[in-house]
């Protein structure tokens, strides 16, 4: 990811907005639905009352893009090997204090000026296109606050034939969800604790809204796998990730992929100190546990916990080095040895070895 050194774009009408007779308008976006007051802005710092009207000061403003691997999104389970044309707005409805992007993220709620780029929806298929992405992934950030951005580069992605991939905290309202539903092929979902004390103190959010947006995108046939950045002494307690995990199984199946992955010491967290590996080797063996039959551990590569096995068989299916991926699957997405197939969407392409993202833009 880069930030990126030129001009802001325009400003549209929130898609999601009811006003009320004082001027106010509550928003329908996130699951904040702040009532946004004549001349003010939502906590996501993006979207603003003017006269009236709720605006969206995101839209085509660019301030970060990158050309990843989609293994690094994490998405394991999608287009094994393939490349993601990555773009972010600023602003976020969450304010974690270990956000390693903190500068786009937090910027409009802390004032700082941040550089951005304009990139219309037709650009952005087309920049995808010519570095060979198989997909654009809306990342980075909280995707869910450039909604009307993202539905619309969205729409002429598909029409294109590229992928549309989320890379999200899961705070979208159902409405959101359901505008998204037709286009959005995966996510990545940010489960980052199973206390809703930790998001509220932490993250400046509740838990339960993230819980039902996972369910709603599951509902919708998106397809998901989850993140939890286990960081030392705040959401590492063995109860909680129990609970966490076998909620994952209870609610949206064993196959469900769950993503353990390593903190280090970011943004408003700089004393807390790494995650020991002890930690996240305990943390996967809860999952397994609890049933869940795809868990990695990632931001930690000398534990070797990011290969993907046939819960047939036992077979290694992909195998993972950093972000160089090898894939043992048969072509129609099955295992060689048991013919099980393996959960997930496009897996059957053979790929071959893969750099780690490149800046670009």
């Amino acid at each position: 990811m880069h930030q990126v050194t030129q001009s802001p774009a325009t400003t549209v009408p929130t898609v999601l907005a009811t006003p009320s007779p004082d001027g106010s308008v509550r928003c329908g976006v996130c699951a904040h639905r702040c009532l946004v007051r004549p001349g003010r802005r939502g906590i996501c710092g993006v979207r603003e009352n003017r006269d009236g009207q709720l605006l969206s000061l995101a839209y085509g403003a660019v301030a970060a893009i990158g050309l990843d691997p989609i293994e690094k999104k994490p998405l394991f389970h999608v287009a094994p090997g393939s490349t993601a044309y990555s773009i972010a707005t600023a602003g976020c409805p969450f304010h974690c204090a270990f956000c390693q992007n903190w500068e786009i993220a937090q910027g409009p709620r802390l004032g700082l000026d941040l550089p951005t780029r304009p990139l219309p929806p037709q650009r952005v298929v087309a920049e995808a296109m010519s570095h060979g992405a198989e997909s654009i992934a809306y990342t980075y950030v909280e995707p869910t606050i450039f909604l009307e951005y993202a539905l619309d580069t969205a729409r002429l992605a598909h029409a294109a034939g590229l992928r549309n991939l989320f890379i999200t905290d899961g705070y979208a309202t159902p409405e959101a969800i359901e505008l998204l539903a037709p286009v959005l092929d995966a996510a990545n979902v940010d489960l980052k604790s199973f206390d809703d004390a930790f998001y509220r103190k932490v993250c400046g959010a509740r838990l339960a809204p993230v819980l039902d947006s996972i369910v709603a995108m599951r509902r919708a046939g998106i397809w998901l796998e989850l993140t939890t950045l286990i960081i030392p002494g705040r959401n590492d307690d063995e109860a909680q990730l129990q609970a966490l995990t076998r909620w994952i199984v209870d609610t949206l199946g064993a196959e469900t992929p769950w993503h353990v992955s390593r903190f280090f010491p970011a943004y408003r967290m700089p004393d807390v100190p790494a995650t020991p590996l002890d930690t996240l080797r305990r943390a996967a063996d809860l999952g397994r546990e609890a049933g869940i039959a795809h868990v990695y551990v990632g931001n930690a590569p000398e534990l070797d916990l990011e290969d993907t096995h046939c819960i047939g068989c036992g077979r290694v299916l992909i195998e993972r080095h950093g972000y160089r991926v090898r894939t043992h699957l048969a072509a129609n997405g099955t295992c060689p040895g048991c013919g099980r197939a393996l959960a997930g969407r496009d897996l059957g392409r053979p790929v071959a070895s893969r750099r780690s993202g490149v800046p670009c833009g």
